[in-house]
Parts: C-alpha cells; structure tokens; sequence
C-alpha cells in the first residue's frame, strides 16, 4: 500500500508512506512526521486495522521519517520499531522512550513478515550516515527512502510519467523528471560519490520492478533501470546549485 500526503502548500514537504501487509501481518515503513500523522493515520485505517501493525521500518533520524513515532507508539504499543543501531539514542528524542526498538545492524538483516521476507539493504551516506532500505524480492518492490526522491510541484502523479516506457518516449519523460525536481535534491543532499557506487553496484543485482522514494513519484520497469545509470553518472555532495 501506498499512502501520500501531499498539500497546495508546502507547509511541510510532501511524504510517502508505503505499508506491508502479508497474511493478516503489517509493517510500515518511514511513518512520517508529526505534522502529517492525522492524515496518515485515517488513510491506513481504511485499509489495515492499526492493531494489525507487527512492526515499523525507520529508515534514518529526519523527523519527516519518524516525529510521528510516539504517537503510533501510542495507538499500538504492541509494535516493533526496526531503526538503524547508530541512530537509536537520538530517535528516542521523538519520545515513546517505552516504545520496543530492535537495532538493525550496518551490514543489514533480513525479516519475515507474515512469512514474507523482507531485506534491509545498507544504503549507508544516502543521505544519512547510517541509512538503509526494504526489499521486497517477492513483489520486486524496492522502498529506496530518499534516493530517487523528487521534491514535485502540489499534485505531481503516483508515476514518473510511463508513457513510451521503454522506448524514446520514456527517455524523455524520464529526463524532464529527473532535470523538474530529482537531480537538485540527489546532489545537494547525497554526500558521497563513493557511497552512492557502492550502492548502485548492491542493488544492480537485485530483480527491482518499482523503486519507490519517498518523496516525489515511483519509478516502474525501464525507469528502475533509467535511475540507475543517471545516478551513477550524477555528481553529488556539492552545495553548489
């Protein structure tokens, strides 16, 4: 499931909160900040009972990942909070100092969810120092957090455009998303072209079907491939614009 907030204003930058489901078992992942917990919280319920949430994935320490934590802590104490280890001590600074956080390592582990395995992949300085993503190798679903990130005007679509998607039609749209609002956020807020490698030879690997941020619109069949090599060429850690 897929869950948006995305406003005229940009009060606050728009979030997406994906959520797992597998026999009767859920996981949410990267729940959003405070600000936009109301609206999260009412969609999800349309879909997967609150008491049905098994466990929560944070991805890194922004409080547009995870401000929202006590107050889910607070309708579901039951839930188990899968956060990187280094930044444990400064996520209890949201609150829930009761809430049940299980450390996930640098190199990663891997999770069943309802017997669904999910793999928490390193994705170390992209953009957090210790930061890391889900896969999904049954659906072929790859939740990337802030890498493939767009910072879209109110309104964008689910989809970067997938007309012609694997032709010269998807070239172009792909190119227009990446130039309206994706390479701006990769290089000013990914630090480390050594990182971003290390990660693109990881993931080239994987059977990646969607490649879903969580900012801005997911990226389907060619494009998964498409963002690959354009981030690979990309530039980044520079403050410049």
């Amino acid at each position: 499931w897929w869950i948006v907030y995305d406003q005229d204003e940009h009060r606050v930058i728009d979030s997406n909160v994906y959520v797992v489901e597998s026999r009767g078992e859920a996981m949410i992942l990267d729940p959003g900040g405070f600000e936009i917990f109301p609206q999260v919280f009412a969609a999800l319920s349309e879909i997967v009972a609150p008491s049905k949430i098994k466990a929560a994935f944070v991805s890194h320490q922004d409080p547009d990942i995870a401000s929202s934590l006590p107050l889910w802590n607070a309708c579901n104490p039951k839930i188990q909070w899968y956060i990187p280890k280094l930044w444990e001590g400064f996520i209890r600074h949201y609150g829930a100092l009761d809430a049940t956080f299980i450390d996930i390592p640098d190199e990663g582990i891997d999770i069943l969810l309802g017997g669904r395995r999910l793999d928490f992949v390193p994705a170390h300085y992209l953009h957090a120092s210790a930061n890391f993503h889900v896969y999904d190798p049954q659906a072929q679903v790859y939740f990337s957090g802030d890498v493939g990130a767009a910072l879209l005007p109110p309104g964008h679509g689910a989809w970067v455009d997938r007309r012609g998607e694997d032709g010269a039609e998807g070239d172009k749209t792909f190119a227009a998303h990446m130039e309206n609002g994706a390479k701006y956020f990769h290089q000013r807020w990914m630090p480390s072209d050594t990182a971003k490698k290390h990660w693109i030879e990881r993931v080239r690997k994987l059977q990646i079907d969607f490649l879903c941020p969580q900012h801005g619109a997911i990226y389907s069949g060619a494009h998964v491939r498409r963002f690959f090599d354009w981030f690979d060429a990309l530039p980044v850690g520079s403050a410049t614009k």
